[in-house]
């Protein structure tokens, strides 16, 4: 069965997480942070927290982004070299 996004919609906002859910979803979250970042959040606030893990987040995206190119650079570099190679044997 295929539900519609207005569907879909209506069933999440009937629904509404308790704040005991919310709490223990952030604490979750929380969890996923480096121990560093993890001490510096039991004092702040839910929102605070949650910007933290965003910024975290985003942090990673970022790493896995820089790492991809540097891969991808690489395996040019390798590809380049193994065709010259094929080139200078001919």
């Amino acid at each position: 069965m295929i539900m519609s996004s207005s569907c879909k919609l209506s069933l999440a906002s009937s629904r509404r997480a308790s704040e005991g859910e919310i709490s223990e979803l952030i604490f979750k979250l929380q969890a996923l942070l480096p121990e560093r970042n993890r001490r510096e959040l039991r004092r702040v606030s839910k929102e605070e927290s949650l910007r933290e893990v965003c910024s975290y987040i985003k942090k990673l995206n970022k790493e896995v982004d820089d790492l991809s190119e540097r891969l991808f650079q690489l395996l040019a570099s390798t590809v380049d070299a193994d065709a010259l190679t094929i080139i200078l044997q001919l």
